[in-house]
């Protein structure tokens, strides 16, 4: 891939989600990763700040916005992909496995009318599509384990990885999720760290280990040399036995059952009933042997 997008990462503390917006300053063309619709899960409330503040950057860029990306169905927020496109009339997209998800979550919520084809977004990419950010160009990763549908977006020098690598002194991501396994986690990693060993690596979240300031940008040669997680497990027998342990430990994200019905929907919050409040739908006891935090 060639090109150097300018890449403007905004973090989001409610969440420790990282939010990006990646241009081609020749062009002035410019795509949005991984957005976050605000909620809070105490009184119920949605608003748009962060979605609102990549806007507001754009703006005073004057950037115009192609695409709006999603690496995948979040569990721990909101994505603000639908509320993007209507502001700005750009394309949607997510990985074409979103569909497998759709299809497992369908039955969770008992949505027997649900489309699960991936209809809700503009396009589904697929293992290896290419695309354009501007005259940049761009390609698709399949990168699943953490989710069956995760994908990783390759812009020029830079590469989306979301919940697959962390910085390297927080690791690599769970795998326990539902369609989750360990082992094919394992080889995902290996398909991005056999990119250049410059390619700038950006993360989808920051859980600021030691109380640091937030960070989101590595590289291939970094995450090799020094993520924690690979470094203590060079084989795959290994790694998955690290990274099972570790989860086994971990109690679910607080808003998996929230933000899995939003987001298996495109980023559409539920329909208005008759009295003109959206309701959620919450299932009980579904995620049974998670630890309770």
């Amino acid at each position: 891939m060639t090109g150097k997008p300018e890449v403007t990462g905004f973090f989001d503390p409610r969440t420790w989600s990282v939010q990006y917006v990646v241009a081609d300053r020749e062009t002035g063309k410019c795509a949005i990763v991984d957005p976050v619709y605000d909620f809070d899960e105490k009184s119920g409330q949605t608003a748009s700040k962060n979605a609102d503040r990549l806007l507001a950057f754009v703006r005073d860029k004057g950037y115009e916005v192609e695409w709006i990306l999603d690496t995948h169905p979040h569990a721990d927020h909101f994505s603000a992909a639908n509320y993007l496109k209507q502001k700005t009339g750009a394309r949607t997209a997510i990985g074409a496995k979103v569909t497998d998800v759709q299809a497992l979550w369908k039955g969770y919520y008992n949505w027997p009318d649900f489309p699960a084809d991936g209809s809700q977004w503009d396009h589904l990419f697929a293992d290896g599509d290419t695309f354009k950010v501007g005259s940049i160009d761009a390609r698709v990763m399949f990168s699943p384990g953490h989710t069956l549908a995760s994908i990783t977006y390759v812009v020029g020098d830079a590469a989306f990885v979301h919940d697959t690598l962390f910085m390297p002194d927080s690791g690599t991501a769970r795998a326990d999720f539902p369609g989750g396994s360990a082992k094919v986690l394992w080889a995902s990693i290996q398909a991005i760290l056999a990119l250049p060993d410059d390619t700038r690596i950006f993360t989808g979240h920051d859980y600021q280990p030691g109380g640091r300031q937030p960070q989101w940008e590595s590289t291939v040669a970094e995450q090799k040399a020094h993520n924690i997680h690979l470094v203590r497990s060079k084989t795959e027998k290994d790694f998955v036995a690290l990274r099972e342990a570790r989860d086994r430990t971990l109690p679910m994200p607080k808003l998996i059952l929230h933000s899995l019905q939003i987001n298996t929907n495109g980023g559409r919050l539920p329909e208005p009933e008759s009295n003109g409040t959206r309701y959620l739908k919450i299932p009980l006891d579904l995620l049974r042997g998670a630890d309770w935090g």
